[in-house]
């Protein structure tokens, strides 16, 4: 099979055969009139019939060479237009961009929403799941992940930092008390997450005590996988929650919720998108990284993006 660069040779020849002159031809692909002529040869040994009668004053096309010519016309033509499509989708990117998020990462939807406001021409395809996903296997054009990058496949931007903090309602806080120590846990309703991935329960990320040898003994009130259902339970007042900062910002902020314990939280960590090394950054996925790194910060609760 010829490799793609014999669509050189096609050029060559369309040239040559609208211009009816190699030394024209020549200077308009500014290469020499004996290239022009070997590279005319090369063609017409590789389809096997003589394309142009040649004389010492003039070249013209024979009857296989104008039928040619109309089908490599038509073929140029396409490439052409495939090549001002690509240009044009680099200076406008559009299409599908798979990406792929955690099950508990609700940061992401407002700068998703953002983004999606300024480019409606890019479909988003959201994936959520706790499980660690095969970015490449998967088919993912980028993945935004809330730890450190551990596969040397991929290539990966800081977005900012998190860390876990303990929320109750203002309701719950004035029936049960505000804990001021761990161990004051042992005597509060406490709502826990479980990783769907895993079946594990999320284990506080807190400075133990002496009665709390591990965050494992704490009370467990009720469990469940759902970031939504945790916040929600939170809200209602039935308990205290671990949670992502960034998923209660503005509840804290607007007061329908109070951290507690903040100085015995012991977890942070960094958000991460993600994408494969061994492709080229695409127009798309270049427009959607550069816009999260300029955006994310503002929906985090603290820090810049890196």
């Amino acid at each position: 099979m010829e490799s793609f660069s014999a669509l050189g040779g096609l050029d060559v020849f369309v040239q040559a055969a609208r211009t009816r002159s190699f030394a024209e031809a020549g200077r308009n692909l500014e290469i020499s009139a004996s290239a022009v002529s070997k590279s005319i040869s090369r063609l017409e040994d590789r389809v096997g019939v003589r394309l142009f009668q040649r004389s010492t004053r003039s070249v013209r096309l024979t009857s296989e060479g104008e039928v040619f010519l109309e089908r490599c016309g038509r073929i140029l033509g396409e490439i052409q237009a495939a090549e001002d499509e690509l240009s044009a989708m680099a200076q406008h990117p559009q299409g599908r961009l798979r990406v792929g998020l955690a099950l508990s990462a609700g940061l992401p939807l407002p700068v998703l929403s953002e983004f999606m406001a300024r480019h409606p021409e890019i479909e988003l395809d959201l994936d959520f799941t706790d499980r660690l996903v095969d970015v490449i296997e998967e088919g993912f054009d980028v993945v935004i992940r809330g730890s450190a990058l551990r596969d040397s496949r991929l290539v990966s931007r800081p977005l900012g930092p998190y860390r876990a903090c303990l929320v109750a309602s203002p309701a719950y806080v004035k029936k049960n008390g505000t804990p001021h120590k761990p161990d004051d846990l042992l005597h509060h309703a406490c709502l826990h997450y479980r990783w769907a991935s895993t079946g594990k329960i999320y284990q506080w990320p807190m400075k133990c005590s002496k009665m709390i040898a591990m965050p494992s003994s704490l009370p467990v009130t009720m469990v469940c996988n759902s970031l939504d259902a945790l916040l929600y339970m939170a809200l209602e007042g039935r308990g205290i929650a671990c949670v992502p900062d960034f998923s209660v910002k503005s509840a804290v902020a607007d007061g329908r919720l109070k951290t507690v314990l903040g100085t015995y939280i012991s977890d942070s960590n960094t958000i991460h998108v993600v994408w494969p090394s061994n492709r080229k950054m695409t127009p798309k996925i270049r427009l959607f990284v550069d816009f999260l790194r300029a955006n994310f910060t503002k929906y985090l609760v603290s820090g810049t993006s890196g």
